[in-house]
């Protein structure tokens, strides 16, 4: 029975032999080919290898039979198998770990199988080693299954190990150093897989060995040693972060076992040192998410001098503990020195960039209640950006406008406008432009905040946030910001009612600028300097940029001030600036602001101490704008538009033309340019109104044509009398005007327009007089053929012009360069006409007959001496009826008597006078 069963198990045995062979062939061919595509194929067949080796094995040790042959022919091929796991090469596709594992899996097998039944320690020692480096490639590829069956048989090797004699100690060593590496592999291998109970077993049983037998391993090995307790730690770091750890995978027992393998090393080898920097950092943070600031701060303090000793000090991992120390700071809310120093060995050290500004920045935010720490910090990182020469990077912008943010809120308003002041100075002075975005940025935020206390009343603090937008800083943004901010700035000051300190902020802007002027009136006004205030207004008007709603703004002003000169100069510039149209639209607009000016200056001129002159000048003025706008709006056909503001204005002209000829003392012309203003405006009225109007218009048309022409002849005698002499000019124009008014008055006097008895009557006495100036003006300019015909008009004018023959005669008498036969014949028109009305009283008729007769007799012709003897018979006829007055009418026709040299006319003398 035992022959037969030997003759079945030995084919079976080199039928498996022979399966492994022609697979290690072909596998082997395929290797050289070093073609990628082939591997998937080359680690199947790997697979097998190991499966069919691993069959081998179990068959080997039921078998009696000797198959030493076999075995070392399949201990060879795992040896050249497990070479070849070395030299696997990589790819970007592919970096050959599963094929060096697949490898080293049936090279592993291949060893096994060819192993004798009492392999000795040494034997032991070589397959303890094969297999745990098996299983520890296996567990990283997360073959679980597969490297824990290969550690299962390597915890095998490792019994046989340990009960093998070795009475001298020979393999002392290399047990040690076998059973630390498959204890290692173990560990790291049941971590991997989960399980972290037989991983800190493992753990246990090295540092046991460990332990006893440090320097039995070369420094290399236990730096090694101290990694892999590093790595797990790191791995448990990782697990307690997302909270999925137990209590045996406590990251920091991890740690702090490799950090007491590493700590007893020299720190000198940059290996040790380098570990040992990575421990400590590790276990800091551990520390730190562990809630243990205390020990997280010890081991940072711990770290410190190898930190010192490095020359990376700029390195990530090192910022890194950096930002663990702050984070551990604030955790135990040190004071604001300790943070700030943190901070400042951050900013330090750290490479200027967007995105470690943008840490710094919102590590900054968390620390918003403490302002002063906060701009403290944020003028260090400034002053890094500065010296890194980030001048026009975003960086240096984004640092400015958070240090703005953050000054605004600071409690200490001094404080906060210092610290900003410094910054903008200080980025200045390296000749720094930002760009014209940043700097629109942050004139922005200071604005916002300055109309943030404005919006408070903070008057004071508002003017210091305004006033920090005109840095020279902000040049970039052009001259229009500074001046903006400095305007911003004196209206808070005036809202305080520091005017000095406005006045100030003002003279800081350009001087061609409309609401820079505008910022000067409103000081000027709101301290009653009406001069100034004027004169700055004007100087707005005058900019290029001048808007009228300033204007309009101003005339609020300074009627709420109640300035009424300042508002008068305000109404004109708003007249002057008004751009008439053929719209009716700024007729009507220019209409309204006349009619304010007018009734301002009429307001002003009730006032005792006004300036007469100016303002009867000014009001004219405006009257005769306010003429032209009506004349332009008749031309156009648009009065019914303005029709209420031409009655008003006709009504108001004539008024103050009334109110003036009892008022305005010397001031006769413009008295009758307001008449004639007047007279104008309401014929316009007349014409334009669309139903009939009521008789005293007309009247007042009248009284308006008439007024008008006597004022100017009134005029003229005080200039003549004045100057001597006469201005033919003004003579001739007056002239004109009288004839004008004469028939203007009687086409309104014969179309009956004129209603009323008494003022139809005025009418007729009106017309009467205005041929009395008219034989005055012609008088003076010699137009004698002129002057005859007028008076023969005015002789055959009826009952009424009576009252006028004697100023006539008067004028006629007193004008020296009258000819004599003009003198003659305007006394016998005169003479006659009296007598034809039976008006005449004894003693005129004897003045006037007795001038007669005496130019008669001088003539010495016989018609002039038959016509002495006609009218001294007349005058005997008149002496008969009037026996009572003879003695007196001899006394004053008696032509001994010199001939008389007063006037012919109290009346009219005292008018020329």
């Amino acid at each position: 029975m035992s022959g037969t069963r030997k003759k079945k198990t030995l084919p079976n045995l080199q039928e498996t032999f022979e399966s492994i062979k022609d697979l290690l062939s072909t596998t082997k061919t395929q290797l050289d080919a070093s073609d990628i595509s082939l591997r998937p194929s080359i680690i199947e067949n790997l697979e097998r290898i190991s499966n069919l080796a691993e069959s081998f094995t179990d068959r080997r040790l039921k078998a009696e039979q000797d198959c030493a042959n076999l075995c070392d022919i399949l201990d060879q091929e795992g040896v050249t198998l497990w070479n070849i796991s070395g030299l696997v090469s990589k790819y970007p596709d592919d970096d050959g770990r599963a094929l060096a594992g697949a490898l080293r899996l049936a090279a592993f097998r291949l060893v096994e199988a060819g192993l004798e039944e009492k392999p000795g320690i040494e034997t032991l020692v070589h397959v303890l080693g094969l297999a745990s480096k098996t299983g520890a490639i296996l567990s990283e590829l997360g073959q679980f299954d597969v490297a824990a069956n290969v550690l299962a048989s390597a915890a095998k090797y490792e019994e046989m190990m340990r009960v093998e004699d070795d009475p001298e100690g020979t393999y002392r060593h290399s047990k040690t150093c076998a059973r630390t590496v498959y204890l290692s592999c173990r560990m790291e291998s049941a971590w991997k897989e989960g399980n972290h109970t037989v991983s800190e077993f493992m753990a246990q049983k090295l540092l046991a060995i460990y332990d006893e037998q440090r320097l039995v391993f070369p420094v290399h090995d236990r730096v090694l040693l101290a990694a892999k307790f590093y790595d797990i730690g790191k791995s448990a770091l990782k697990n307690q972060v997302v909270q999925i750890q137990d209590k045996s995978s406590d990251a920091t027992a991890w740690l702090q076992k490799a950090f007491g393998i590493v700590d007893q090393e020299e720190s000198s080898v940059p290996s040790v040192l380098e570990l040992r920097i990575s421990i400590l950092r590790t276990l800091a943070r551990a520390y730190f998410l562990s809630e243990c600031f205390d020990s997280a701060e010890a081991t940072l303090d711990e770290l410190t001098p190898s930190l010192d000793a490095s020359k990376d000090h700029a390195s990530s991992e090192y910022q890194e503990l950096r930002w663990l120390k702050l984070a551990i700071l604030k955790k135990r809310q040190s004071g604001d020195t300790a943070i700030h120093d943190a901070f400042k060995s951050i900013i330090n050290h750290m490479q200027f960039n967007e995105t470690n500004v943008t840490d710094i920045l919102r590590e900054l935010r968390t620390l918003g209640h403490q302002h002063t720490l906060v701009s403290a910090i944020t003028q260090n990182l400034l002053q890094r950006a500065l010296q890194c020469n980030e001048k026009e990077s975003e960086s240096l912008d984004r640092v400015l406008l958070s240090l703005i943010v953050h000054c605004s809120k600071d409690e200490v308003h001094s404080r906060a406008m210092e610290v900003i002041g410094e910054a903008f100075t200080s980025v200045f002075e390296t000749n720094t432009e930002l760009r014209s975005i940043s700097a629109a940025a942050c004139l922005s935020l200071l604005w916002q905040y300055g109309d943030r206390h404005y919006h408070g009343k903070r008057w004071s603090q508002a003017a210091e946030w305004f006033a920090a937008g005109g840095h020279p800083l902000f040049k970039v943004h052009g001259s229009s910001s500074a001046s903006k901010s400095y305007r911003k700035a004196a209206l808070c000051y005036i809202e305080q009612r520091e005017y000095s300190r406005s006045a100030a902020a003002i003279r800081s802007c350009p001087s061609n600028e409309a609401a820079t002027h505008y910022l000067a009136f409103l000081i000027a006004t709101y301290q009653g300097l009406e001069d100034e205030a004027i004169k700055s207004m004007h100087a707005m008007v005058n900019a290029p940029d001048f808007d009228r709603q300033m204007l309009l703004l101003a005339t609020k002003i300074s009627h709420e001030s109640q300035m009424k000169k300042v508002l008068l100069a305000i109404l004109e510039a708003l007249l002057t600036t008004l751009k008439i149209s053929n719209s009716g639209e700024t007729v009507i607009e220019a209409m309204a602001l006349l009619r304010c000016i007018i009734r301002l200056i009429i307001k002003l001129l009730a006032e005792p101490i006004a300036t007469r002159s100016t303002l009867i000048d000014s009001v004219v003025k405006h009257f005769r704008t306010a003429k032209i706008l009506v004349d332009a709006a008749f031309e156009q056909k648009v009065v019914s538009l303005i029709i209420k503001d031409v009655s008003w204005l006709w009504r108001t002209a004539y008024n103050c033309a009334v109110q003036g000829c009892s008022d305005w003392d010397g001031f006769q012309e413009q008295i009758s340019a307001l008449f004639d203003i007047s007279k104008d405006m309401l014929e316009v009225y007349c014409q334009a109104s669309p139903v009939e109007v009521e008789p005293d218009l007309y009247v007042h048309l009248v009284n308006a044509f008439f007024s008008g022409v006597a004022g100017r002849v009134f005029a003229a005698r005080e200039a003549s009398s004045a100057n001597g002499s006469i201005n033919v000019k003004q003579i001739r124009e007056i002239s004109a005007e009288i004839k004008s008014c004469k028939a203007r008055i009687s086409q309104i006097v014969e179309s009956n327009k004129i209603t009323g008895d008494d003022e139809s009557l005025r009418s007729q006495y009106f017309l009467h007089t205005l041929r009395v100036f008219e034989v005055e003006i012609l008088a003076q300019l010699g137009d004698w053929d002129q002057l005859l015909k007028t008076i023969g008009d005015a002789v055959t004018s009826g009952q009424l012009a009576v009252a006028t023959y004697e100023a006539i005669a008067d004028i006629l008498w007193e004008e020296k360069g009258c000819p004599v036969n003009v003198l003659c014949g305007g006394l016998e028109a005169v003479l006659h006409a009296t007598l034809d009305h039976n008006s005449l009283s004894l003693e005129k008729y004897a003045r006037w007959l007795r001038a007669i007769c005496t130019i008669t007799l001088a003539r010495n012709t016989s018609a002039d001496r038959l016509k002495a003897i006609g009218y001294v018979e007349q005058a005997v006829s008149m002496m008969e009826k009037s026996d009572a007055d003879e003695v007196r009418f001899r006394v004053m026709f008696d032509p001994s008597n010199s001939r008389h040299v007063g006037s012919l006319n109290p009346w009219v003398a005292s008018k020329r006078n």
